[in-house]
């Protein structure tokens, strides 16, 4: 059986879960973004400086994505409940969002503006005809994913 919004347990559950879920995407993502600076030509080409301030920079970009993107996707799919329902619809819909920020991003700042060039280590594939980077496809794909399965199962635990 639903228990009402307010009732004890409910209440808030979904705050907390998106805290979790911000957290995780936030930290995970600062390590991401060290691990793959090599695939960048800010790897050869930055100072120390450049490069620590590149992956802040991105790891808070990141976590404002991961924000945006279960927001819209709570808005159109969510309800009071979650994260113990409408799970699946809402996980689904924060990663296509964040994965369809990615493809537009990497277009943008690496075939339009040039604010960031990929090195010769960095792995490609082609989606819509753009040419994108898998780090950071891989990155939207799995540490949303994985931070939302998180906050799920830290919110069942404190409910």
């Amino acid at each position: 059986m639903c228990r009402p919004i307010d009732s004890p347990g409910i209440s808030g559950m979904w705050l907390g879960a998106l805290r979790v879920y911000l957290g995780s995407v936030f930290l995970t993502s600062l390590v991401w973004e060290t691990l793959h600076l090599p695939l960048y030509t800010i790897w050869e080409t930055g100072t120390l400086r450049s490069q620590a301030f590149a992956v802040v920079h991105c790891a808070l970009g990141d976590a404002m994505i991961a924000l945006s993107a279960p927001v819209l996707a709570l808005f159109i799919a969510g309800d009071g409940a979650w994260p113990q329902t409408r799970f699946q619809d809402v996980a689904l819909l924060t990663v296509l969002f964040g994965v369809a920020y990615t493809i537009f991003s990497e277009w943008l700042n690496v075939v339009v503006r040039g604010s960031w060039a990929y090195s010769g280590m960095m792995p490609v594939v082609t989606l819509l005809g753009l040419r994108i980077g898998l780090s950071p496809l891989a990155q939207w794909l799995a540490i949303p994913a994985a931070s939302l399965v998180l906050a799920r199962r830290l919110s069942k635990q404190s409910a």
